[in-house]
């Protein structure tokens, strides 16, 4: 189906049916339960899932691939942010145009950046693409305020001079579109104590996010990707064989570039300001840590990675004492207060702490990612096939 394996057509078809059904998948808990602030089905969360997978999929074309460790991939998110921010402020409010300006300007600039930085590998390509980050971070941040904004930042404005579109009324905000269907438009669905939320922004991203999720497969199953890998196997014995590997860390640098900047361009569309800290060098670090606690070079895994670290940022960040005491309310006072003391250093603006300690753990314990500890589960209840030949089980030697 598509030009994929049946395998992979399982796949697609499994995260399809994730995007589909997310309001439900993430709201668990009627909000009448205390168990309700887990709930992640709303729709500034649900899109920056989506949005956020695009961009780990996309590095992982480049990482996971080939193996090249870029810490600069923030900078192309931010260029197609201002690409398409500016679309909207001399064009259209509709979204199409500012998603294809900004993954093409993005993919011009990491043409750029690829060019000079794969002239070298290892640490030394990685801090180059870092220093390309924090230049352009610091270019958005103070010096070319009049394209970026600066410290303010861009947003769209009612004497913006949109020449696709009727001018709105005076003091009016304009509304990120596509073709008439407003971003923020949302239903609800009320079934008994659950709220589900159905949003026109998050179902249009997720759309764009499968038709990412199919191209990756095909990149990673094709010709190009093959060679891909073996730049990462051993790219100095492939260099040997008379083969030239630069035009093809090149052309997945620009790839993942685009993916970036289109993850930055669909962020303006579901909501219209930017600023440059998009930039900074932590975006760069928060999309490395997607894939790696994912699982580099799996097609699923940066994906879930993108998710639960986006759910961590918002949910579990939200856990303050207050929540803490009315989950230990029923113990006696000198040991609620023991857990309490206990666990606030692992939520709330600790979250960062047990982010990072459940990465040590993935790390050490699970180098394939979630995806390999799935795999570990999955093999843990299936049943072990045993050769007919074999009636104890037992494997027969070869002759």
């Amino acid at each position: 189906m598509f030009g994929l394996t049946k395998r992979d057509a399982g796949l697609l078809a499994i995260v399809a049916a994730l995007c589909l059904f997310a309001p439900f998948i993430l709201n668990p808990f009627p909000s009448s339960s205390g168990m309700a602030q887990f709930n992640a089905g709303y729709p500034d969360l649900m899109q920056r899932l989506v949005i956020f997978g695009i961009f780990a999929i996309g590095f992982n074309i480049l990482f996971g691939l080939t193996g090249y460790l870029s810490f600069g991939h923030a900078a192309f998110l931010g260029v197609g942010s201002y690409a398409a921010i500016w679309m909207m402020k001399l064009l259209t409010m509709n979204i199409v145009p500012a998603i294809i300006v900004s993954v093409l300007v993005a993919g011009l600039f990491s043409l750029v950046v690829g060019y000079i930085s794969l002239r070298r590998s290892g640490i030394y390509f990685s801090i180059l693409t870092l220093a390309f980050a924090q230049m352009s971070y610091a270019l958005a941040y103070s010096v070319l305020t009049p394209i970026t904004g600066g410290e303010t930042g861009l947003q769209p404005k009612y004497t913006d001079p949109r020449i696709l579109d009727a001018a709105p009324a005076a003091g009016q905000t304009p509304r990120a579109n596509l073709f008439g269907l407003d971003m923020k438009a949302s239903t609800q669905l009320n079934f008994g104590d659950w709220v589900f939320t159905f949003n026109a922004g998050y179902y249009i991203a997720a759309a764009v996010m499968l038709i990412a999720f199919y191209l990756s497969i095909r990149i990673f199953r094709s010709p190009f990707g093959m060679m891909l890998r073996a730049v990462k196997s051993n790219q100095h014995r492939m260099n040997y064989t008379g083969l030239n590997s630069k035009p093809y860390t090149l052309a997945a640098f620009v790839i993942s570039g685009m993916y970036a900047g289109l993850a930055g361009g669909l962020l303006v569309a579901m909501d219209t300001q930017v600023g440059a800290e998009r930039m900074f060098w932590t975006a760069s670090g928060e999309v490395v840590l997607m894939t790696i606690l994912g699982g580099a070079g799996t097609l699923i895994g940066p994906v879930l990675g993108a998710g639960f670290i986006k759910y961590m940022e918002n949910i579990v960040s939200k856990i303050n004492k207050s929540v803490l005491e009315q989950w230990f309310a029923f113990m006696p006072d000198g040991i609620e207060d023991l857990m309490v003391t206990l666990v606030y250093p692992f939520v709330g603006k600790g979250w960062h702490l047990t982010l990072g300690l459940l990465f040590m753990a993935v790390v050490i314990f699970l180098p394939g990612g979630l995806v390999e500890g799935g795999q570990r589960i999955g093999k843990m209840f299936r049943r072990k096939k045993t050769d007919p030949k074999s009636p104890d089980g037992k494997t027969t030697p070869a002759e």
